[in-house]
């Protein structure tokens, strides 16, 4: 009996794989320009990690993370945001001491125990950056045009950026104390989670995506009434530089976001293509999270794309992605060898093309016509025959797949790997 994926895992195959590729890349040139220096992160952190750091009334840590215990008896996680692993990263190797202005971005699966649907798996994939150094409201809107032009990078037209003021230590408690008195007096009318949470966590009765929630927190206090006159000029500030970039956003008094350390300026981008789930990525400030980490008090702020939820906006604002992904995949030369004294040659050839970055598929051990149908199914574009005929030549014959012609002995097989490219019709 066979094996399949595990429920909420899958397999990213050709087409799609290569699109998430191109996606990666094209963020990561952007990062690069903006000075970010790219991290790898482990997969597996300690739980306590991201207890300490996401918050342990959220989501994710209360129901989603993948935890289990260490042949050592210690509880380990596979990681579920990327945030608090780099912030560990930060602390633990004292990254702040070689330059008080840090900034990485990575890439990599995360996991989260979630349902499965449209754009949301268990295992999924992010880009993300972060900015360690700078509280300023310049360094806010730096960040927020960088994942503006990730998303002109990548290809996604027309997303929305979402953004709001969380406040800082100074103003969100009186927020929250007033919120939760509302929300207690109303108790009977939230779904069973936020009911328990207006207790511990009453910010997340603003985050709930439940319609019974929704319609009964439609009158609930909004934070950009009881901002600190520093945490409103900030964020006035970020709006400034904003508008003079041209920077489009939309302010939403109701995002608060689902992990605990925001602060101030805070951030959601939304697109088409996603169903109900239209988030692509979000990010925002988290000036106390390092220090709460065991490491200095530096500020931070930074954002994180799902890379599967940018394909399926990618698809919908340029329809076939995939398609156009598959047609990259095809072979510029396919050689096709006939018999066991040809296939010395034939792999020196490919290895000479290969090494120029030219895609080259090599098959033999069957006829010519199959060989040939094999050629056309992969859209290649050349097709290199190289058979005994050929070598004691040192000839090959080329049959141009586009115009459906052969050349008759028109490569040379002694040609440097640049001429050649030309002689099988590639540019170099």
């Amino acid at each position: 009996m066979s094996i399949s994926a595990v429920k909420g895992f899958r397999d990213g195959l050709g087409p799609a794989a290569c699109v998430s590729r191109q996606i990666e890349d094209a963020a990561a040139g952007v990062l690069r320009g903006y000075g970010f220096d790219e991290i790898r992160l482990p997969i597996l952190e300690r739980t306590e990690l991201f207890a300490r750091a996401i918050g342990e009334t959220t989501d994710i840590v209360e129901k989603e993370m993948y935890t289990f215990e260490d042949r050592d008896g210690t509880l380990i996680t596979l990681r579920p945001e990327g945030t608090a692993s780099v912030v560990r990263a930060l602390v633990e190797h004292h990254l702040d001491q070689k330059d008080p202005i840090t900034r990485l971005y990575y890439t990599g699966p995360m996991f989260r125990h979630e349902r499965p649907q449209k754009g949301r798996h268990r295992q999924f994939y992010q880009v993300g950056a972060e900015l360690f150094g700078r509280e300023d409201p310049l360094a806010d809107a730096e960040v927020l045009a960088c994942a503006r032009d990730v998303l002109d990078a990548v290809g996604v037209r027309g997303a929305r950026m979402l953004i709001n003021s969380l406040g800082d230590g100074a103003c969100r408690p009186a927020y929250r104390d007033a919120l939760q008195a509302w929300g207690i007096a109303r108790r009977d009318r939230l779904c069973k989670n936020c009911a328990r949470r207006v207790d511990k966590n009453p910010l997340r009765l603003l985050d709930c995506k439940d319609p019974k929630c929704r319609e009964a927190t439609a009158d609930a206090p909004l934070l950009k009434d009881h901002l600190c006159g520093e945490c409103d000029d900030h964020f006035a500030r970020v709006r400034s530089l904003l508008d003079a970039l041209g920077v489009a956003y939309e302010v939403d008094p109701r995002l608060v976001r689902g992990l605990d350390y925001y602060v101030r300026t805070t951030f959601e981008i939304t697109a088409d293509g996603l169903g109900a789930v239209a988030a692509v990525g979000a990010g925002g400030r988290y000036d106390g999270l390092v220090a709460q980490l065991g490491g200095p008090k530096i500020s931070g702020i930074g954002f994180a794309f799902g890379v599967d939820r940018l394909a399926l906006a990618l698809e919908a604002a340029q329809p076939g992605a995939e398609d156009r992904a598959a047609e990259s995949l095809a072979p510029a030369v396919f050689i096709a060898v006939l018999g066991a004294d040809a296939e010395a040659e034939a792999l020196a050839l490919a290895r000479k093309l290969r090494r120029l970055g030219t895609r080259v598929e090599l098959d033999g051990g069957r006829s010519l016509k199959s060989l040939m149908r094999r050629a056309d199914r992969l859209g290649a574009g050349r097709v290199l025959i190289v058979g005994e005929e050929e070598v004691a030549a040192r000839r090959g014959t080329l049959r141009d797949m586009i115009e459906k012609r052969d050349d008759k002995l028109a490569v040379d097989f002694d040609l440097d790997g640049e001429a050649l490219l030309l002689a099988v019709g590639v540019e170099p």
